[in-house]
């Protein structure tokens, strides 16, 4: 099992944040301060120049989310992270961004990433707790077990190529 973690700035919904539904779970740890990130940990960063992959898993400690506004985050703070990782296309199936490419909630990043990394069971357990949960798994499930089965970052980036 690997560690999740989400930084939350409060800009969004409390009635809809999922990591404050994952959290009451036990979870996931939220960390109000971006200073608290583990600097060790894999960062889901969209605008990261390396997709995650399967290799990733030798040296994963943790998952980070960034569950805030884009707006506010200081890019800056990103760049002392090692590991950043974009993930690859996906299609969002929670309620606000339902279809919508690359416009993950922050239980979808993280499903997303377990799964790739192989803990697909974490993933399920994770999704159970939201109602959109299963229809993530159900509208992307053949890219996840793509991106799931190839071997690096170029294998996913192959991938990805064939669903844009």
């Amino acid at each position: 099992m690997i560690p999740l973690v989400s930084y939350r700035d409060n800009t969004c919904d409390p009635r809809k944040c999922t990591m404050k539904k994952l959290k009451r779970y036990g979870m996931v740890r939220i960390v109000p301060s971006f200073r608290q990130v583990p600097k060790a940990t894999l960062l889901l960063d969209p605008t990261a120049g390396v997709v995650i992959s399967p290799a990733d898993t030798k040296w994963v400690r943790s998952i980070t989310a960034l569950d805030c506004s884009w707006e506010v985050l200081e890019r800056e703070e990103l760049f002392g992270f090692r590991g950043r990782r974009a993930l690859p296309f996906l299609v969002a199936a929670n309620p606000v961004n339902f279809g919508k490419p690359f416009v993950l909630s922050s239980v979808e990043a993280l499903a997303a990433a377990l799964i790739i990394l192989g803990e697909r069971e974490q993933a399920e357990s994770i999704l159970a707790k939201v109602p959109f949960g299963i229809r993530f798994l159900e509208v992307n499930a053949e890219p996840l077990a793509e991106y799931a089965a190839a071997g690096d970052s170029a294998g996913v980036l192959a991938v990805q190529a064939e669903y844009l």
